[in-house]
């Protein structure tokens, strides 16, 4: 079974669960959400927009080629629906996480970590971006557009701004390179600990026969 990270692209936006491929919760503001007569075609737009005047703004995590888990993260001036939550706004070095998923079926395989650290590469790379934050639901409740904290709290977020029902956690994009650097090495080190010790590539050295000893 084959795993992959990759970018989020417009095509992948089929892919994606019901109500998320219709929800506008992040990308609109109320008032204008309740104008929206076609929400595919604003997703589309929304996401359009973003990779135009930004760039990259989810992954999208593949198993044998069938997507099957994904999240979009972007700054927050593309994202008008953080102004209600009472912990906003964003911090002005971060981006926003707005939406994680992956299907039930591949949960708990290491795959909602896999995303966040594509997520962090990508934003390592652009450069001049501190941190990433997102919305939490404490209580986790199916459903929402509002990713768990449970979630958070596994993958590198802390709190930030505590809040019983929207607190706002953050992870540092420092702490992101430190602790993928830590795994590296221990992977780095464990490999070393089990790779069995290399053969030379001339083989051994032949026994002497006796004629060869009395010819010396």
């Amino acid at each position: 079974m084959s795993r992959k990270i990759v970018r989020l692209t417009l095509d992948h936006l089929d892919t994606f669960r019901a109500p998320c491929r219709t929800c506008l919760f992040w990308e609109l503001d109320p008032v204008r959400r309740e104008r929206v007569e076609d929400p595919l075609a604003e997703k589309d737009a929304w996401v359009s927009e973003v990779l135009r005047e930004w760039g990259s703004c989810g992954r999208v995590a593949l198993v044998d080629d069938r997507p099957v888990g994904y999240l979009v993260y972007a700054p927050e001036a593309f994202v008008p629906g953080a102004a209600g939550f009472p912990t906003a706004p964003v911090s002005p070095d971060a981006v926003l996480l707005t939406m994680a998923y992956v299907e039930p079926a591949y949960r708990g395989g290491g795959l909602g970590r896999m995303l966040v650290q594509g997520m962090a590469r990508d934003l390592i790379r652009r450069g001049g971006i501190g941190a990433v934050e997102a919305f939490g639901d404490p209580r986790g409740r199916a459903g929402r557009c509002v990713v768990p904290v449970d979630f958070l709290g596994g993958v590198g977020f802390k709190t930030h701004r505590s809040h019983p029902t929207s607190p706002r956690m953050r992870m540092d994009l420092r702490t992101a390179i430190s602790w993928r650097d830590e795994v590296e090495a221990a992977l780095e080190r464990l490999l070393g600990a089990v790779r069995p010790t290399p053969k030379s590539a001339r083989g051994p050295a032949p026994k002497a026969t006796r004629a060869s000893r009395e010819a010396r």
